[in-house]
C-alpha cells in the first residue's frame, strides 16, 4: 500500500485529506508542523508527500529542504499562496508539484498518481552520454569530465524534458507548461535564465552552444 504523508496546519483538512486518501487505498501519516513532518518521515518513510508552505514553526520549504537532504520521495505542495514567487521557491527548493488552495479532491488524487508514476518511472531510466557529458535519468544526475554537477530542482526538470526528446523542437510554451506548470505565463523570463545557466554547467562554450540549442522565437532543441 503506498504510504502518503500529509503536513497541513489546518486541522479539517488534515481529517478531510485522511478521509479521501484512505478511500483511495493509501496508508496515511499526518502531521501539524514542520518538526513532526520531518520525525514522521524519518520513522516511517513515505512514498509521496503532501505539504502545506505556511507551517507554524517553519517554511514548508524548509522541510522540503530537510526532505531532500535524504530522499527523492515526490513533494506535492499544497499553498494559500498564489503568488508565482512561491511556487518557484517551492519548486527551486526541491518540491515536484505545487497546488493552490481552494483545490478539487478529483485533481489533487490524479496529480498523485502522476507523480507516483513518473518516480516509478525513474527507477528505469537510460544514462544519456554526450560530449564529456552524462545525465543518468534514473539517480538524476548530472556528471561532467567525471565530476558530479549540482543542479536546481527546476535546472532538473527542465534538462530532463529536453533529453527525453533528443533532436524535437520544443516550443517555449510546452517547456514552461511542463516545468512551470499551469501558471508559465509569469515565468516566460525565467526560460531564458535557467537555459542559461543550463549552459554553463553544460555546454564547453556556453555562447556557442552544441546541445542546448535556440531556435529563435520557436523554442530549444536537445541535439546530442
Amino acid at each position: 500500500m503506498t504510504r502518503v504523508l500529509v503536513v497541513d496546519d489546518e486541522p479539517q483538512l488534515l481529517r478531510a485529506l485522511g478521509i479521501n486518501l484512505r478511500a483511495s487505498r493509501y496508508e496515511v501519516h499526518t502531521a501539524a508542523t514542520g518538526a513532526d513532518a520531518l520525525r514522521a518521515a524519518a520513522a516511517h518513510p513515505p512514498d509521496i508527500v503532501v505539504l502545506d508552505l505556511g507551517l507554524p514553526d517553519m517554511e514548508g520549504t524548509d522541510v522540503v529542504a530537510g526532505l531532500r537532504g535524504w530522499t527523492q520521495v515526490p513533494i506535492l505542495v499544497l499553498s494559500g499562496r498564489t503568488d508565482s514567487a512561491d511556487k518557484v521557491d517551492a519548486l527551486d527548493a526541491g518540491a515536484d508539484d505545487y497546488v493552490t488552495k481552494p483545490f478539487g479532491m478529483d485533481e489533487l488524487l490524479a496529480r498523485l498518481r502522476a507523480m507516483l508514476r513518473r518516480a516509478g518511472e525513474r527507477e528505469e531510466q537510460p544514462v544519456v552520454e554526450f560530449g564529456d557529458v552524462v545525465v543518468d535519468l534514473g539517480a538524476r544526475r548530472l556528471i561532467r569530465d567525471g565530476e558530479d554537477i549540482r543542479l536546481t530542482p527546476t535546472e532538473w526538470h527542465l534538462l530532463e524534458v529536453l533529453v527525453r526528446n533528443p533532436g524535437r523542437l520544443l516550443s517555449q510554451k510546452q517547456l514552461l507548461l511542463e516545468v512551470w506548470g499551469p501558471g508559465y505565463e509569469t515565468a516566460r523570463g525565467n526560460l531564458r535564465l535557467y537555459m542559461g545557466q543550463l549552459r554553463k554547467k553544460i555546454e564547453v562554450d556556453p555562447a556557442r552552444p552544441a546541445y542546448l540549442l535556440n531556435e529563435p522565437g520557436m523554442g530549444y532543441r536537445f541535439q546530442p
